[in-house]
């Protein structure tokens, strides 16, 4: 769903935006969020550990999370690098559960003067 140029997929990358990113816990995910090194793109990752189920269940919320980024994708500011830690809550969650909260997250995010101008 998501192109390539559109997924975190370097571990450093990782890292650096659950260390540096401001942090928003919900009551299913965890969304860190910060300004990326790259202006020109927005770009997601999925951190869904083993502590949230079996492989069938860490997939289903992987699908719902990327399912999400896909919809608010076009509405954020190029420049955002954003990862979704699914908390074990987030098996029982609906779709739109869990796009109220990371909409939610980066509604905080950019009212707190984060946007890139």
């Amino acid at each position: 769903m998501l192109a390539k140029a559109n997924r975190i997929t370097r571990g450093a990358d990782y890292k650096a935006t659950v260390r540096r990113g401001t942090r928003f816990t919900g009551a299913n995910t965890v969304t860190y969020i910060r300004r990326s090194p790259d202006p020109d793109v927005v770009r997601f990752g999925f951190i869904v550990g083993k502590t949230v189920g079996i492989a069938v269940r860490r997939n289903l919320v992987r699908r719902r999370l990327k399912a999400v980024a896909h919809e608010v994708l076009p509405r954020l500011t190029p420049g955002t690098d954003i990862v979704v830690r699914a908390l074990p809550a987030s098996t029982q969650a609906e779709w739109a559960t869990l796009h109220e909260e990371i909409s939610a997250a980066i509604s905080r995010f950019t009212s707190r003067g984060n946007v890139r101008r």
